[in-house]
């Protein structure tokens, strides 16, 4: 006798793979409840009853998407850590990848960059903590110029608008090195120049007080209410 609820996992599964597939090939238009109904071999009340509308089939696919495009990037960020890569050639093979795959999947990645649907997705909110734990590393080297979360939103924010930007012009006419050039300008802000490292004694303590914040949770020498003071405290030198 085969199980109720495996065999809705496996119907659901089934359309959201197909949804995807239509969404990757034909754009977003062509996904439609009569055509993934038909495609994924079920009746259209069917997509009703497992996703409500339209609108959270789409969702549905997002989430998938981004599951399974978070999975290769966590397995990539424990390797460097693994390997000892250098953390701003980390860095900037994960802005590389998400680049790609935001040009490579337009009508996703426009779904993903909606703020709503990224505040629910759980799979957005992972791949943002990934994000941050390659700039945990780059500080962690004493190469940060900013605070972390300052860092992370900076990479975010561009990485998004280069991909938006770049799609918004027709095919014919994108070019992918405006990301590039983004990248470069985010650099620019967050990286702890090597003119500087000597001579600017205010970029010097703030990229100190940031090298030792990101060491702050793994000092065992304090106890845990030092750890958080003394987290607080270098935050506050950090943002000053």
């Amino acid at each position: 006798m085969i199980d109720q609820g495996t065999q809705r996992d496996e119907t659901r599964a089934r359309i959201v793979e197909v949804a995807g597939r239509m969404l990757r090939d034909e754009g977003a238009a062509a996904v439609t409840t009569r055509a993934v109904a038909e495609g994924a071999g079920v009746q259209a009340p069917t997509i009703y009853r497992l996703f409500g509308d339209k609108d959270g089939l789409l969702e549905a696919v997002a989430e998938h998407a981004m599951t399974t495009f978070t999975a290769v990037k966590a397995n990539a960020v424990r390797a460097a850590r693994d390997e000892q890569v250098d953390p701003l050639e980390d860095l900037r093979v994960g802005w590389t990848t998400t680049i790609g795959f935001g040009l490579a999947n337009p009508d996703l990645f426009v779904l993903l960059s909606d703020p709503e649907r990224g505040r629910r997705s759980a799979a957005a909110r992972a791949g943002t903590a990934l994000l941050a734990e390659r700039v945990r590393r780059v500080a962690e080297a004493g190469r940060l110029a900013v605070p972390e979360h300052r860092a992370v939103d900076l990479m975010h924010a561009a990485g998004t608008g280069a991909v938006l930007s770049i799609l918004s012009k027709p095919q014919a006419e994108r070019d992918a090195s405006l990301a590039d050039d983004a990248f470069a300008a985010v650099l620019g802000r967050i990286i702890v120049r090597d003119e500087e490292a000597g001579t600017d004694r205010a970029a010097a303590v703030t990229s100190a007080a940031i090298t030792l914040r990101a060491a702050a949770p793994d000092l065992d020498v304090l106890s845990s209410a030092e750890r958080t003071m003394l987290a607080e405290w270098l935050d506050r030198i950090a943002s000053a």
